[in-house]
Formats: C-alpha cells, sequence, structure tokens
C-alpha cells in the first residue's frame, strides 16, 4: 500500500480533497515531492515559512537545541534559554506596552489565552468579534470565528460574543462599558485579504479606551513582514491591548504566542494560581528556530523593503479577462474569479503546473498568492506565468465543454 493511501486510511482529513502531493524536501521557495517535481511555494505553507524552507541558521538552531534538551517540565516553571532569548528580542521590536510573552503551541491556542486574559482583567464577558474572521479552530476561537456555516455545527460555544462586519461603523458602536474586549485581524486573512481604513483603526481604539474595553489584534498571519511592515498595525499608528501570533513566529516549528504588558498578564499569575497552562507551549526547541528566523529577518531588511516592488510585479502581471479583482496588501494577495468552482479548479491547475496556491476560508472564488518574503523576482515571474497558463487552461477547458 502507497503512502498515499495510508495518508487518507490513517490520517485524519480536514476536507474531502486535500492537495496530497507526497514531500520529500523543500528549500528556499522551492516544494520538491518523491517523484522529483518541483513546486513554487505560492503561500509560504499558509505565511509560516515567511523567509524560506531550509534556512541554514534555523536548522542549526533546532539541531543544537534538540542536542541539548527538549522537553524538561511545563511551561513556566524552569528558566530555558530558548523562550527568555526569543521573548526579548520580540519585546525589542514591540511598543514597549508589549513587554511581556506567553509562548503556545499555536494561533489558536494564542486566542484562547488572549480572550482569558481579557476576561480576567476587565471582570467582563462580552466579545465583540468581526464577520468572515478566522482565529483558530479551538472552541473559544470558533465562538469568535466570523462563520455560522462553521459554528453552527459545534454548538454550544462561547456565550456573549457578538459578530459584526468588518471595519464597520456598527462594530464600533456596540463596544460599551459590559464589554470585555474587541478582537480583529489587523488585515482579515480568510476574507480575501481585507484590509480596514486608518481613520476606522484609530477610532476603534479611541472607542476601546473610552470604555476600558482591551483591543486584541490578530496578526497571526499578517505579523512578520507579510504587510510590508514587521508589524501590520505600525501601519495604522495603534497599538494592540494583546497581539496575537504565530506560523512564521516559529520559523517552520509550531509556536503561538499572545503579547500583553507584564502589568496585565500578571493577572494570569494569581487568583487562581495556574489558571493558564501548557505542557509544550513555548517548546524550547521551537522557540531556537522562531529566534534563529527572526533574527534572519531582521538582519536582511531588503526581504521586507522590496516587498511593494515585489507587489507591484504581482499586481502588473496578474491581469486576465477572467480576473474580476484583486485584493494586494503586501506580499499578500487574492485573486477572485466568477464562481467558486473556477477559482477552485484554477487553484488545482496552479498546483499541477508547479505552483502551490489555495482558495480563502470564507472567499472561496479567490485564490491565495502569499510566497515565501525572499522570493526572488525571477521566481514571482515564473509564479505569474503558472497563475496565467493556468487560468487560461481552465478556461479554454470550459469553452471547450
Amino acid at each position: 500500500m502507497n503512502n498515499r493511501q495510508l495518508f487518507l486510511d490513517h490520517v485524519a482529513q480536514t476536507s474531502p480533497k486535500p492537495i496530497g502531493i507526497e514531500m520529500a524536501s523543500a528549500q528556499g521557495v522551492w516544494l520538491t515531492d518523491t517523484d522529483g517535481k518541483k513546486y513554487i511555494d505560492g503561500i509560504a505553507g499558509f505565511s509560516v515559512c515567511n523567509i524560506g524552507h531550509g534556512n541554514k541558521a534555523v536548522v542549526k538552531a533546532v539541531q543544537e537545541q534538540a542536542a541539548a534538551y527538549m522537553h524538561v517540565i511545563v511551561y513556566g516553571e524552569f528558566i530555558e534559554q530558548p523562550q527568555v532569548a526569543y521573548a526579548k528580542l520580540l519585546t525589542q521590536y514591540l511598543p514597549p506596552s508589549l513587554n511581556c510573552v506567553y509562548f503556545t503551541n499555536s494561533g489558536a491556542e494564542a486566542t484562547e489565552g488572549a480572550m482569558k486574559l481579557a476576561k480576567r482583567i476587565t471582570n467582563r464577558t462580552k466579545i465583540i468579534a468581526a464577520n468572515n474572521s478566522y482565529h483558530g479552530s479551538t472552541q473559544g476561537a470558533l465562538s469568535v470565528m466570523g462563520d455560522e456555516y462553521f459554528r453552527n455545527a459545534f454548538r454550544p460555544l462561547l456565550p456573549d460574543v457578538y459578530h459584526y462586519d468588518y471595519a464597520s461603523d456598527e462594530l464600533i458602536e456596540a463596544i460599551d462599558s459590559t464589554t470585555a474586549c474587541v478582537i480583529i485581524e489587523t488585515v482579515q486573512a480568510e476574507s480575501g485579504v481585507t484590509a480596514p481604513s486608518e481613520t476606522w483603526m484609530k477610532a476603534l481604539r479611541k472607542k476601546c479606551d473610552q470604555h476600558c474595553v482591551l483591543l486584541i489584534l490578530d496578526e497571526i498571519q499578517a505579523g512578520f513582514g507579510r504587510t510590508g511592515t514587521l508589524w501590520a498595525f505600525e501601519q495604522y499608528g495603534i497599538v494592540p491591548d494583546i497581539l496575537l501570533l504565530g506560523k512564521a513566529l516559529g520559523g517552520g516549528m509550531p509556536l503561538g504566542a499572545f503579547i500583553a504588558d507584564q502589568r496585565l498578564m500578571n493577572t494570569l499569575t494569581y487568583a487562581p494560581v495556574l489558571g493558564h497552562i501548557t505542557t509544550f507551549g513555548g517548546h524550547p526547541v521551537s522557540c531556537a528556530a522562531g529566534k534563529a528566523a527572526f533574527e534572519e529577518l531582521i538582519t536582511n531588511p531588503n526581504w521586507i523593503k522590496y516587498i511593494p516592488s515585489k507587489a507591484a510585479i504581482l499586481k502588473t502581471r496578474l491581469q486576465h479577462p477572467s480576473i474580476i479583482s484583486v485584493n494586494c496588501y503586501g506580499l499578500w494577495m487574492s485573486v477572485q474569479f466568477a464562481t467558486n468552482e473556477q477559482a477552485q479548479a484554477i487553484a488545482h491547475a496552479c498546483v499541477q503546473n508547479g505552483l502551490v496556491t489555495d482558495w480563502f476560508l470564507f472567499a472561496p472564488d479567490r485564490i491565495r498568492i502569499a510566497p515565501p518574503l525572499i522570493i526572488t523576482e525571477v521566481e514571482l515571474h515564473l509564479l505569474c506565468d503558472i497563475v496565467l497558463n493556468s487560468i487560461e487552461a481552465v478556461t479554454q477547458l470550459n469553452t471547450i465543454v
């Protein structure tokens, strides 16, 4: 029996039609399957591999830390140098009020911790979230997910959660003195890369301040240079009370974090003691990998500096009669087609032609383009060639049919 059949038989599936490529290796922006076929990673492992695959500094950090020690005790008891060093480095590149890091295993766990922190600090329960938002699939994160189709099958969920359209006046108007927190993505990912105006974001910050409501910004996908700045919130001139990170945080290893002021974070230390704990959160190997990846990002400033010129290539090249519209924020793009079926056929054709891409959870009529930030202009043009050729192939096939 081959590995594909074993994968289908023994690995729990998340969808009826997984991409199903059997990977052999990954280097830079390139993936290689077991047949030797190469693919451009057009989505950076869903915004995980922002500095590409197989970075030597990251691999070395993983090997050295694994040789020293891996798991030794539950989170928060021993002093583990990789955790300490990475937390210190992260906070050096964040505003002064974001000075204390709680490491988790994933972005979803970061969401859970942040909501607990907000309720603990405010002694309130009301949470405001946005329609078409995605913050993870655990029970609490699912409660603030902005789509009833995904929530309904798993009810009952958290009570006192209210959803409003992203970047709407109604969302801001709903904030009052009974609200514990507002949780939104700085740039909304799964709606097809949707960004609010600076005016709206500042109005949101002001309303939260007026009612002592905590603002949680989710940059699990938007962080680490994806939008053209290290943190997406920098472009809005505001600072969240709690920042959620994940995906690229671990440099390819599983890692998440919620970050806040230490005075706020200390409320999780007492009453009850051990009120929020994790066994594997902030795993030393993951922290070593993440720190090495972050150091690579900040010591190679051109990776972020040239995002506008790379985005310009995408916007200039990706023009076709079948393309309805394009959303682009940094090196992060959604390309819209007439129907869900057409978009997914084009995504499938891209994979067949050597480009890994996919669609968006709440915008299945759009395909996702978010390659590693290290992608060269030559590789970017090749990516565009594959997309355009795939569009043409699907269009011609539909014409014949």
